[in-house]
């Protein structure tokens, strides 16, 4: 189901590139995910001292607590004293909190030629309207592109190795 998922996001996405401004239909396969506001304060200890050991001077100012395929994510953004804003996606295990994702959002122009080449050749045209860089622990970055109009779930994700390689993705990453 996830593969067709994502080669209908990809046809989707290259119709949207090529219809301009066009609003894309929300994706209906996604997973259900419970998404709840925490308030900075209300983070948990352990969860704020992870994230705020995690990137020096980082100070939280948004929290959402979500739970999707049966695990708790803690989405912490904040800001570091340079003014560039991050978020830790802070998954809840039985050994206590890790960091499974750092993001941040990027302008298309900055994305690495090599996975703009990869996208590009998935759906021709391709001009998102969001994109997501999500550092993993094991170095690996996940690309996540937006369709103008479907700013919900990617439409397509291009992972790019620490050994240089890239891979338009044909599953959602897990995170």
């Amino acid at each position: 189901m996830k593969n067709v998922y994502w080669m209908a996001s990809a046809v989707l996405l290259a119709g949207v590139a090529s219809c301009g401004d066009a609003p894309a239909p929300a994706a209906e396969v996604a997973a259900e995910v419970e998404i709840t506001e925490i308030a900075p304060e209300d983070l948990p200890a352990d969860v704020r001292a992870l994230a705020e050991s995690a990137a020096e001077g980082f100070i939280v100012s948004e929290v959402l607590r979500k739970v999707r395929d049966g695990r708790t994510y803690y989405d912490v953004e904040g800001g570091l004293p340079d003014g560039s804003e991050i978020e830790f996606d802070i998954l809840m295990t039985d050994a206590g909190p890790e960091i499974v994702e750092i993001q941040r959002d990027l302008d298309w122009a900055n994305v690495p030629e090599a996975v703009r080449a990869a996208a590009d050749a998935a759906a021709q045209g391709m001009s998102p309207a969001r994109v997501i860089e999500s550092t993993q622990t094991d170095g690996v970055i996940i690309y996540e592109l937006f369709a103008p109009g479907a700013p919900v779930d990617p439409a397509m994700e291009v992972s790019l190795s620490p050994q240089g390689d890239v891979s338009v993705l044909t599953e959602r990453w897990p995170h």
